[in-house]
């Protein structure tokens, strides 16, 4: 289901590219809430909705993720294995921006459930661009329904082409 007003959860340890990514989706005209995190520890947290993210008035479920793979501590791929490792979020898009053009790092984000995979662009004009197209395909996706904590809301699978894919089935 689409959201008319998603929520970009956006995972960097360097502060200038943190405000960078915020600045270029404001330049392309995206109006949709940005919401920031400085390491994988702190994304981690925002998705659990722990400590200062508990309300997710302020803090709510993102619809997609983009994030930096190489940070101290929790990294890029921690917050992906968080997310493969909670089936019922584990639908949520999650981008890879990273400077890494390594393709083991490629390899293991995918294996690991990335969405995408992109490398930071060099100038600000290349990544307005990227934001402006990674924002506008997202927000037009459907996505199943997640209530505000994003677990996925319950659906009657009965009789249906995906039953034997739900997770009650197995």
């Amino acid at each position: 289901m689409k959201n008319a007003n998603p929520t970009i959860l956006v995972v960097d340890d360097d502060p200038n590219d943190l405000l960078l990514i915020k600045m270029a989706f404001k330049a392309v005209g995206v109006t949709s809430r940005i919401q920031t995190a400085d390491s994988g520890h702190e994304a981690v947290a925002y998705l659990k909705g722990e400590g200062k993210y508990a309300d997710r008035r302020d803090h709510p479920y993102p619809d997609f993720v983009l994030t930096d793979l190489k940070m101290p501590g929790l990294d890029g791929f921690a917050v992906l294995e968080h997310l493969k490792k909670n089936p019922e979020s584990a639908i949520i898009p999650t981008v890879i921006l990273s400077g890494s053009q390594d393709n083991d790092d490629i390899k293991k984000a995918y294996l690991l459930g990335a969405s995408s995979y992109h490398v930071k662009p060099s100038s600000p004009g290349e990544l307005r661009v990227l934001v402006k197209v990674l924002h506008d395909y997202w927000v037009l996706c459907e996505a199943p329904a997640v209530d505000v904590h994003g677990k996925q809301i319950a659906t009657d699978s009965s009789h249906k082409l995906g039953e034997r894919f739900s997770l009650n089935a197995r």
